[in-house]
């Protein structure tokens, strides 16, 4: 396969799997709010195992090993198709509606 090919089907899967956790993220406090603890629980184990993932890949997905590959490139959305601001500040973004709803889910599920 030609390295843009491969880069461009890394992007593509990279990006999938991010839209997967970032929806997942996502609808953490919607399913507590609607009462659905074993959903929002089950999306948190999820997002938890992603978690580890980076972290045991020294704070870097491994796609993102994948994809330097096959470019020099190596501007904050090399690897992925997100802009560039998203990608730049993606795991304090997302790290934070992560956190904010695990205590949303928690204080829904105390009262």
């Amino acid at each position: 396969m030609h390295p843009n090919s491969s880069l461009r089907l890394i992007k593509i899967l990279h990006t999938i799997a991010w839209a997967f956790f970032a929806g997942c993220i996502l609808a953490i406090p919607i399913f507590a709010w609607l009462e659905k603890f074993t959903t929002a629980a089950l999306l948190i184990g999820i997002v938890f195992i992603e978690v580890f993932i980076i972290l045991f890949n020294k704070w870097r997905c491994p796609l993102t090993d994948i994809a330097a590959r096959y470019t020099d490139n190596r501007e904050d959305n090399f690897d992925i198709y997100l802009p560039l601001w998203l990608a730049r500040y993606n795991k304090q973004i997302f790290g934070t509606l992560f956190a904010a709803g695990l205590i949303f889910t928690w204080i829904q599920w105390l009262v």
